[in-house]
């Protein structure tokens, strides 16, 4: 992607062992994001009231507490039964949106924007956008299919019209390694971020990797791990995935060749 990577040391672990951080400040930290016995409370009685209750009276419900602790919420949006919230101060929202049941989203982190979600958007159930200090966008009309998980480090970008069948993963971030000796865990995480330009298609099971960019209009085939940038307009499948056609080019087949 032509970018610098972003480092950083872990810290979710130092904090939840830190001893001199009571209880109830590591849980401010980790889940809110602020000191603020205020939005402690806010927070707390929001949840409670509504975020387990089943049908239309708990949509109902949602749909007017939660823009109280998010960062903005517009019109229209419905929020699932069991919708985790974390850092809502930095969750953003645009209008008629959708969050299906047991999502997570997770925008932790010291100094970035968090979650951005553009205006008429789907995302299926059981799906989860985690910030490690990373930002994750959503443009408008994005379609997110259930079981998907999103991970930034540094920026994750979907494009508008983005469809992403169930149980894609794109993992915008990595781990250093370079010191053979020292635990992996201990050596802090490099990001490059994913940037998915407008009207990409995924199949079902994609897995892209940190620091790919693909390009516009393209579409990317069931299971495949994309490793490698993707030029606009292509169709690639596989693992690795590679480029086995142009959209518009009847020349090539797409379909994986057999032996006899």
């Amino acid at each position: 992607m032509g970018k610098k990577p972003k480092k950083e040391t872990i810290e979710a672990q130092k904090e939840l062992f830190e001893e001199k951080s009571s209880k109830l400040q590591k849980y401010q930290k980790l889940i809110l994001g602020t000191t603020s016995f205020f939005f402690l409370v806010k927070f707390e009685l929001v949840t409670f009231f509504a975020g387990w209750v089943p049908g239309a009276l708990g949509l109902f419900l949602r749909s007017k507490l939660y823009p109280f602790i998010l960062g903005h919420c517009g019109k229209g949006v419905s929020f699932g039964q069991n919708v985790t919230l974390r850092h809502p101060k930095k969750i953003f929202i645009g209008d008629n949106v959708v969050i299906d049941d047991n999502c997570m989203l997770d925008a932790k982190g010291t100094d970035n924007t968090g979650i951005t979600i553009g205006s008429n958007i789907f995302i299926g159930r059981n799906t989860i956008f985690s910030c490690k200090n990373g930002d994750i966008e959503l443009k408008d009309n994005v379609n997110i299919g259930f079981n998907s998980y999103i991970f930034s480090a540094n920026k994750v970008t979907v494009g508008k019209y983005g469809l992403i069948a169930a149980y894609c993963y794109l993992i915008g971030g990595g781990h250093d390694y370079e010191d053979k000796e020292s635990p992996i865990l201990e050596q802090g995480r490099t990001s490059y971020g994913i940037e998915l330009e407008d009207n990409v298609w995924f199949g079902a099971g994609v897995k892209v990797q940190d620091g790919i960019r693909i390009g516009a209009n393209s579409i990317i085939g069931t299971s495949a791990v994309v490793t490698k940038d993707i030029p606009p307009y292509s169709i690639a499948a596989g693992i690795p995935a590679r480029v086995v056609k142009k959209r518009g080019d009847q020349t090539q087949d797409p379909r994986p060749k057999t032996q006899d």
